[in-house]
C-alpha cells in the first residue's frame, strides 16, 4: 500500500492526455499536441556551444549545492537589469530545475498544517507541493473578466493565522494573463511571504511583466530557462529566496538533489549574457501563433473575455460545447487528433475552460485549429 501522502497526490491530467497521444501516435494516428506547454524550438546554438565547450573542459563533477557563482552572479545582474532590483548572488540557489527549486522552497517555509494561498485556476501541481510537505492550499477564485487576476481583497479574505505564504504566478499557466502593476504593489502589502513563479517571464506580447522583488523583498522568487530559452529537457532552474532561509534549502538541496549539473550551469550563463536576440525571435513567432489562435478560437464561439499576452496558452471558455473539461479533452482527442488540457485540471474554477498551446509550428496549429472546427460542426 502507497503513502498517504502519495495517495493525496492527483495525477496530471495534461500528461494523462499527451500519454493518451502518445498510445493513439504509436497505432498510426496523427496527433496535433495543443496540450503540453514545451516550446518548439531548439535550443539556441550559443547554450549548445557552450555545454560542449564546458564537457570538453572537464565540468562533468558535483558543485557547490548553492550553484556556481558565476550563474549566480549573472542572474543577479539579470534582474538588476530587467527590474531595477538588487539580488545579493548570496541569495540565489541553482535547482535542477524550477519544480525542485519549488519543492525546495516549500520544504524550508512551511510546517504542517500551514495554509498557501493559491488561485483557480492554477498550474495542476501547485497544490500537490505544498500538500506533500503537510501544508494546505487554500484557493481565491479567478475569473474570465478580471483577466483572471486575483481581487486583493479576495486574498484579504482568506488570510488567517495559519497562512505563511501567497502565491502568484504572472504571465500565468494555465491562463497566459499577467497580474497588474497595481494587484502585485496590493498584494505585496499583506504580511504572508509571497512565492512568485516567474517562470514565464520574457514571453510577454503586451504590456510588461513586473517581479515581486520590485515590490517587496518578502518573498522567493521561482524562475529557470526552461520556457524563455527553449531549454525544458535541460532542467536548469533557481530561486531567489531572503537570506534567513538560504542554508534551510541548502541543507535540502544537499540531501535530495546534491548540485544541478556543472555543465547545464554553464550553459545557462551563456543564456543569460548571449541570447537576447535568440529570445527576440521566438518571441515575435510566439505573438504571430497567439493572435492567429486568438483569432480562430473566437470565431468558433470560444470565449475569451480578455486576450492572454503572456507565456503560450489560451484557456478558452468552452461551456457553450460542454461542462465536463475532462470528458470534452479526451473526445477531442479521439473523434479531431487534436491534444488540449481540460481546465478541471487546474482547479475547480477552471471547469468548463480548455486550455491550448500556442508552442507549436503556426502550420500544426492552423490543422489544428481547422480539425477542432470540423470537430464542433459535427458535434
Amino acid at each position: 500500500m502507497t503513502s498517504k501522502r502519495i495517495q493525496a497526490i492527483s495525477s496530471f491530467i495534461v500528461m494523462d492526455v499527451l500519454e493518451k497521444a502518445h498510445e493513439m501516435e504509436r497505432e498510426g494516428v496523427d496527433i496535433i499536441h495543443l496540450e503540453v506547454g514545451e516550446p518548439d524550438f531548439d535550443t539556441p546554438p550559443r547554450i549548445k556551444e557552450a555545454a560542449c565547450q564546458a564537457l570538453d573542459e572537464g565540468h562533468t563533477h558535483y558543485v557547490h549545492s548553492l550553484g556556481i557563482p558565476e550563474l549566480r552572479e549573472a542572474i543577479s545582474e539579470y534582474y538588476h537589469n530587467t527590474y531595477n532590483v538588487s539580488v545579493d548572488p548570496e541569495q540565489i540557489v541553482i535547482a535542477s530545475g524550477t519544480s525542485p527549486a519549488m519543492f525546495v522552497v516549500f520544504s524550508a517555509l512551511l510546517e504542517p498544517g500551514d495554509q498557501v494561498i493559491i488561485s483557480d485556476p492554477h498550474y495542476a501541481c501547485y497544490p500537490n507541493f505544498i500538500k506533500f510537505v503537510q501544508g494546505e492550499p487554500v484557493t481565491v477564485r479567478v475569473y474570465e473578466e478580471d483577466g483572471f487576476q486575483y481581487r486583493p481583497e479576495a486574498i484579504k479574505e482568506k488570510i488567517t493565522e495559519k497562512t505563511k505564504a501567497i502565491f502568484i504566478n504572472s504571465p500565468s499557466n494555465p491562463t497566459g494573463n499577467l497580474l497588474s502593476k497595481e494587484r502585485m504593489a496590493a498584494i505585496a502589502e499583506f504580511s504572508p511571504y509571497i512565492v512568485s513563479d516567474e517562470i514565464y517571464h520574457g514571453l510577454v506580447y503586451e504590456g510588461k511583466e513586473h517581479s515581486i522583488l520590485e515590490f517587496t523583498d518578502h518573498a522567493f522568487v521561482l524562475n529557470g530557462f526552461s520556457k524563455l530559452y527553449a531549454m525544458t529537457g535541460w532542467r536548469l532552474g533557481y530561486v531567489i529566496a531572503p537570506k534567513p532561509f538560504i542554508r534551510s534549502i541548502q541543507k535540502v538541496k544537499q540531501n535530495f538533489f546534491i548540485s544541478a549539473n556543472a555543465f547545464v550551469q554553464k550553459a545557462g550563463i551563456a543564456a543569460l549574457k548571449y541570447c537576447g536576440d535568440d529570445v527576440a525571435r521566438m518571441k515575435e513567432i510566439y505573438n504571430e501563433r497567439r493572435k492567429f489562435m486568438v483569432r480562430r478560437l473566437k470565431e468558433m464561439g470560444f470565449g475569451i473575455t480578455v486576450e492572454p499576452t503572456g507565456a503560450f496558452y489560451i484557456f478558452a471558455n468552452a461551456k457553450h460545447v460542454s461542462n465536463d473539461s475532462y470528458g470534452l479533452a479526451f473526445d477531442i482527442l479521439e473523434k479531431a487528433h487534436v491534444g488540449v488540457a481540460p481546465g478541471i485540471d487546474f482547479g475547480e474554477n477552471g471547469e468548463g475552460y480548455l486550455r491550448l498551446s500556442y508552442a507549436s509550428s503556426i502550420e500544426k496549429i492552423a490543422e489544428g485549429m481547422d480539425r477542432l472546427e470540423r470537430y464542433l460542426n459535427n458535434k
